[in-house]
């Protein structure tokens, strides 16, 4: 017979026992009536311990005592299962067991939790307990805790880690993302956390917006830029970038923070101040048109400026001035995209001089899609009437660039639904690009207003097609209204809109005093 038996007492270790009874074949065995049982043995007895000296009376009340005896027929072998500690440590083994339970850890895993680290045996449950809570409180929770505690147990014990929590729940009102910071515990040390609120609050120190830093914090690595950093390192990149928007810099693109800077920053930087001639505002002014391009290695700017040198023929304060144009130049293919366009302008017989034009006025050249994009414009054009392989066409591409293919389409059928002629259009445009890239609406209008308001005809913009390029009630309308008075209706397009703003004023105030005379006079 086997008899499993649970004694709970304060004195000893033992929580859980096996009884083995091995009795003699008897055909009226003894049964246990809510038996006493007495245990003479070392209460701190270890796993798996057996214990011989038990008396099981049947009787209540009868008095203990030491078995000096005990026949094989009525001995019990108890074997104990417990662990080598104090039964209240016991106990809050368990509950900790349970904790673990609830994040989602199985009994498989928690043992091998628990033998990896076995500090955590000996740990406060209300530590513990805390400590879940904190991290819940930022957000971590559900399979993101699991996953934490799995891959770094370490966060259920670090005294480190009660500052950073503190710090991004109250100081930076809980606006971290919480997969941000179970990357941070997840991905960094624990004595790397020391100091993390002082380095975010240095950024605070250098002006960047308290309404801007958890967004900061937020887009970088945080192992990287700020806790495998000293407070010294942030501080020399932040001095470093000052004098080039740094802090704006950092803003926008807060992976800034992540690189090196003797290895990354300052090099990329020097590179192109040195491409600008020396003018830290202009190269200023380059990374904070485009911030990224700091994420570009050395050696791939060097590689994008030999190529214009080379290929393009063009000078370093041309290049220069064509990155600060357009810094994408730089994120540019060499093979896909930048070698085939500039062939493509020599073919239409652009020599280095034409090239940096051109670049500089239609950038957008370098980077839009051949296929979905500059294919269907140059299809236009020929049809309107360009020849390929001409430097009309070129222009006339560049000027294009800035709109999209379904505008440039409608801009077209605009001038064919007035009347205009394919050649009355490539006419235009040869005069004018720019007509082939405003606003189609826009266009409508001041066609209306020339035909309806002015009196005039439609074909008048063969001579003028600057015409569509101003503003209708600013210029066109105001002036209009005005010189009606002095002149009547048969003006000059021309005069009446491309006469600077101070010299149509003089003509007006001539031309009221000459009035106000002539007034006098008839009087």
């Amino acid at each position: 017979m086997v008899t499993a038996v649970t004694m709970l007492t304060s004195s000893s270790c033992i929580s859980s026992c096996s009884v083995f009874s091995n009795l003699h074949a008897s055909s009226n065995p003894p049964k246990l009536q809510s038996p006493v049982v007495s245990l003479y043995s070392n209460p701190t007895a270890s796993p798996g311990g057996w214990f011989s000296l038990i008396n099981v009376n049947t009787a209540p009340g009868t008095e203990l005592r030491p078995l000096t005896s005990l026949h094989p027929a009525n001995r019990f072998l108890f074997q104990c299962n417990c662990l080598d500690t104090p039964t209240g440590l016991q106990s809050e083994t368990g509950v900790l067991f349970s904790f673990l339970r609830d994040i989602g850890l199985g009994e498989k895993e928690t043992h091998l939790l628990l033998g990896k680290y076995p500090t955590l045996r000996s740990m406060s449950l209300d530590r513990v307990r805390a400590r879940l809570l904190a991290l819940q409180s930022i957000g971590i929770s559900g399979f993101a805790l699991y996953r934490l505690v799995i891959k770094r147990p370490s966060v259920l014990m670090a005294e480190e880690i009660d500052s950073v929590i503190s710090f991004v729940r109250d100081d930076l009102e809980g606006k971290v993302k919480p997969a941000q910071m179970e990357r941070l515990l997840t991905t960094t040390a624990a004595r790397f956390l020391l100091g993390f609120d002082q380095k975010v609050k240095l950024l605070l120190h250098h002006e960047v917006p308290q309404d801007k830093i958890a967004h900061v914090v937020n887009n970088v690595n945080l192992n990287k830029a700020i806790c495998c950093k000293s407070v010294e390192e942030i501080e020399r990149t932040i001095s470093f970038l000052k004098p080039y928007h740094g802090i704006e810099l950092i803003v926008r693109r807060p992976t800034i923070l992540n690189y090196d800077l003797d290895s990354q920053l300052i090099p990329k930087i020097q590179f192109l101040e040195e491409l600008s001639g020396g003018d830290v505002d202009a190269t200023g002014t380059v990374l904070r048109r485009l911030p990224a391009i700091l994420s570009y290695s050395l050696e791939h700017m060097e590689g994008h400026v030999e190529f214009l040198r080379s290929y393009a023929g063009l000078s370093d304060p041309e290049i220069f001035k064509i990155i600060l144009v357009f810094p994408n130049v730089i994120s540019a293919s060499k093979e896909r995209k930048l070698r085939p366009r500039i062939l493509f302008l020599k073919q239409c017989g652009l020599n280095s001089n034409d090239i940096f034009k051109f670049l500089t006025r239609a950038p957008l050249f370098l980077a839009l899609s051949f296929e979905d994009n500059l294919a269907h414009k140059l299809g236009f054009l020929v049809k309107i009437g360009y020849e390929y392989r001409t430097k009309e066409l070129a222009v006339a591409l560049g000027a294009v660039t800035r709109t999209s293919c379904e505008k440039l389409q409608k801009v077209i059928g605009l001038f064919l639904s007035y009347g205009l002629s394919c050649e009355d259009i490539f006419s235009m445009s040869k005069k004018h690009p720019q007509i082939l890239q405003y606003n189609p609406s826009s266009l409508e209008e001041k066609m209306e207003y020339l035909i309806e308001e002015m009196g005039r005809e439609v074909s008048e913009l063969l001579t003028f097609p600057a015409f569509l390029g101003y503003k209708l009630d600013d210029r066109i309308k105001h002036r209009y209204e005005v010189k009606k008075k002095t002149v009547g209706t048969g003006m000059s397009l021309n005069k009446l809109l491309s006469v600077s703003a101070n010299r149509f004023s003089a003509k007006k105030k001539q031309k009221v005093l000459l009035i106000i005379d002539n007034s006098k006079n008839e009087a």
